[in-house]
């Protein structure tokens, strides 16, 4: 067993606070494999008061922006140079399969660092209006962010809230998931290897009781949360009372719809990945499959066939393609949804078991239900793990009307032959994302969901918004200014 005795804060290996201990346990062997120090309201203290020294700094607050962006190049480089450690450390903790860590989570979360160095270049942190009364509107770091990182995709979830954060110049306390604390250590060495200036990043690994004391604190001025919509409105509620800027990416029920003219093999094809990646815990995956009723049966089998066709099994083996749910209580969670499908009446088509011959591991293989209405507990709360719903259909708008008809709304897909017709199904769906014959999102693109999906905007230039305070400073006539 791994035994890491520190945390990272303000630049440096520091011992912490209390002497409890997190153990991190393998999903697939259920043993220890690793315990780091559970952090306490003192190591946030010291981690928040750390992020407030960077923001008036002369290492890092007071630098002109070209300084500050090759500040961030030196540690994308190094965080690039890591991307095998930070793989290996997710597929450790929380059983993603080695054969889709580095394309799903490190290779995006790189691109997503090199998106923010380039947009933030031209970036108006300062810009000059007039309309009679001429203004300097300058955008400057919002304080100190803290970030509150799921367990599901710590990799590229963490990059997500620092990338921004880093590039203008804000402060960052990450609070990484007690199920998943390992590729922390990996992100906080990049920091300390590429010299980021002390305090610019501090991570610390704590409980839901201390997360909520991090939420809270006065010294933190911006809170990005991804996690259970459950969790996220304790979250809003406790920035609403501080004043704080804050953004929530939250839960899904994301609806596959699958138009009478689609070409159902392609779409099972693609629904391999939109459904049942990371063993179905990724907030957008496709868990509702809309079908039409003329061709029901046909896309039951087919996607039962794809689901059957996944390997599932030891995420350290290259062929490996779903691997275990993160926790025994994750484990139980799904198959206690599973046991709630059959008494309310739908058809178990294929899963709903361990994978035959299992001994150890939390796994549950790909599930498919038939024969669902979208008023069952299935189809409406997140399940969080590999388990899809095939809800019938009559016509376009009851396809639309039942994938609306949702408390959630972060992504959904549309499926068929005809683009016109699937671009109106997505402009008339209420989520913040929408695919037709495909999924995922673009890093330049807005992501975020409505509803009880989220508040706010992640990726793209509006991922920046919320890491900005905008200052309008009235200039006398015709006296210029000269950008910092």
């Amino acid at each position: 067993m791994n035994t890491i005795d520190h945390l990272y804060i303000g630049g440096q290996r520091v011992s912490p606070a209390s002497r409890d201990l997190i153990e991190v346990v393998s999903p697939h062997s259920e043993e220890v494999i690793a315990a780091v120090p559970a952090g306490c309201r003192d190591d946030v203290d010291a981690a928040v008061t750390a992020a407030s020294a960077a923001l008036v700094s002369r290492e890092w607050g007071a630098l002109p922006l070209a300084e500050r962006l090759a500040a961030v190049s030196r540690f994308a480089d190094v965080y690039e140079k890591l991307a095998d450690d930070l793989g290996a450390a997710q597929t450790a903790e929380m059983g993603c399969p080695v054969s889709v860590v580095r394309p799903m989570h490190v290779d995006p979360a790189v691109a997503a660092l090199r998106y923010y160095l380039a947009l933030a270049e031209d970036y108006p942190f300062e810009e000059r209006r007039d309309s009679g009364r001429p203004t300097l509107v300058r955008r400057r770091p919002v304080g100190v962010s803290a970030a509150i990182i799921p367990w599901n995709g710590p990799v590229y979830l963490s990059i997500l809230k620092l990338a921004p954060a880093l590039v203008t110049g804000c402060a960052t306390v990450l609070k990484a998931a007690p199920e998943a604390p390992l590729s922390s250590y990996v992100l906080a060495r990049a920091a300390e290897e590429s010299g980021l200036p002390a305090g610019v990043l501090n991570v610390v690994v704590a409980d839901r009781d201390v997360s909520k004391y991090l939420v809270s604190h006065p010294g933190v001025q911006k809170v990005s949360f991804t996690g259970s919509t459950l969790a996220g409105t304790s979250v809003g509620e406790a920035c609403g009372r501080g004043m704080k800027r804050f953004n929530l990416e939250l839960g899904g029920k994301s609806a596959g719809i699958v138009l009478d003219d689609a070409d159902v093999a392609a779409t099972a094809e693609t629904l391999k990945m939109a459904s049942f990646a990371n063993s179905g815990q990724v907030c957008t995956a496709r868990t509702r499959i809309l079908a039409p009723w003329s061709r029901y049966e046909e896309v039951v089998q087919a996607v039962a066939e794809v689901a059957d066709s996944l390997r599932v099994g030891d995420p350290s083996d290259p062929r490996t393609e779903i691997g275990p749910l993160v926790s025994a209580r994750q484990r139980d969670v799904v198959m206690g949804y599973v046991r709630t499908g059959v008494d309310e009446g739908a058809r178990l088509v294929t899963g709903g078991a361990a994978p035959e011959g299992t001994t150890s591991g939390f796994y549950v293989r790909p599930t498919v239900f038939a024969d669902v209405r979208n008023d069952m507990r299935i189809a409406k709360e997140e399940i969080f793990g590999p388990v899809v719903s095939v809800i019938g259909y009559e016509d376009d708008d009851e396809a639309v009307a039942i994938a609306n008809d949702s408390d959630y709304g972060l992504s959904g897909s549309v499926f068929t032959t005809d683009v016109d017709r699937g671009l109106a199904i997505a402009k008339r769906a209420q989520t913040g994302t929408f695919g037709i014959n495909t999924f995922g999102n673009d890093i330049s693109a807005p992501f975020g969901g409505v509803k009880s999906s989220g508040l706010g905007r992640e990726m793209g230039p509006e991922g920046l918004e919320d890491y900005v305070e905008y200052q309008s400073i009235l200039l006398p006539p015709a006296i210029g200014y000269r950008r910092s």
